[in-house]
């Protein structure tokens, strides 16, 4: 099961948290409000031992778009031996998104500090995609206390600049909103996108997650607005410095065909310094949907040894 749990981010925004497995006994936590917001999840076979404060912490963290529930499929099987949480970052999911509040950097991991704070998860295992990697590593190296391991996926450290803003921006006003039904979503998104060089289903499905039925049809849950003012506040520096201030273990995944490149991911490990690396044939970027089985494959190796650690 999934369980929601609010936590107050940066500036008061209010921010759902997504607890899987059995929820525990007691509640163990001195923050953070649980409510009856359910999100669909199955029952997690083998849980029977989830007990909260006992089992190490892992949180996950989607990247720009994305939602807590993209990482379900990880979070059912991690809870089988961790506490997993996933979080709906500002913007996103179920969690606010006010039009004035600040979508900087300092503001995304300020809410993950404090969300690793209030729920008592620290020092925690940090998965995260794309964005949420570079809001984890951030973290890391702000905070060596909450983290004690990092999977960073399918994100870089180099700079990606002003021309990579713009096909943002032109590729938002592509979108044929409103969709008609789900199943536009899915094709769309899945074979029609121009940005897109091949069919891919996944792709299709995780962009269909993503979008919530309105009077005139299928809109995504969050502002594409506020998508690029939280992008602009990254995508014109390079990361590579902060990187290097990360002290725990760190996995650097890359998909075959994703926008990690080798030598890049190559380099984060070198310049990381307690890194390592892994890679998943036939995913692109969005590595945990494309390929869950290999992806699994890929990290849970790493996580056993910060278990055995």
């Amino acid at each position: 099961m999934a369980r929601r749990i609010d936590v107050t981010g940066a500036g008061g925004v209010r921010l759902a948290a997504w607890e899987f497995g059995d929820p525990p006994k007691t509640d163990h936590r001195t923050h953070g409000t649980a409510s009856g917001d359910t999100a669909p999840a199955d029952p997690v076979p083998g849980s029977a031992t989830y007990g909260g404060a006992d089992l190490p912490g892992v949180l996950l963290l989607h990247g720009l778009m994305g939602r807590a529930s993209h990482w379900a499929p990880t979070a059912r099987w991690l809870s089988e031996r961790h506490r997993a949480v996933a979080l709906d970052q500002r913007g996103h999911g179920r969690s606010d998104k006010p039009p004035r509040a600040s979508y900087t950097r300092e503001a995304y991991v300020e809410d993950l500090e404090a969300t690793l704070e209030q729920l008592g998860l620290g020092p925690a295992v940090l998965i995260g995609h794309a964005m949420g990697a570079l809001t984890a590593w951030q973290l890391a190296a702000k905070r060596p206390d909450l983290v004690r391991g990092l999977i960073i996926c399918d994100m870089r450290a180099s700079a990606l600049g002003a021309a990579s803003q713009h096909t943002w921006t032109e590729w938002f006003r592509a979108w044929p909103v409103p969709f008609a039904t789900l199943a536009d979503v899915r094709k769309w998104f899945g074979e029609d996108d121009p940005w897109v060089e091949r069919p891919n289903p996944a792709r299709g499905a995780f962009y269909a997650e993503v979008m919530a039925e309105s009077p005139d049809g299928w809109r995504p849950v969050f502002e594409p607005e506020q998508m690029l003012r939280s992008r602009e506040t990254w995508v014109y520096d390079a990361h590579w410095e902060e990187l290097a201030q990360v002290r725990c273990p760190t996995l650097v995944v890359r998909g075959l065909d994703g926008e990690l490149g080798r030598a890049e991911a190559q380099e984060m490990v070198r310049v990381l310094p307690r890194g390592q690396y892994a890679e998943v044939a036939d995913a692109g970027h969005l590595v945990h949907y494309d390929q869950p089985e290999a992806w699994r494959a890929a990290i849970e190796p790493f996580l056993d040894s910060l278990r055995e650690g």
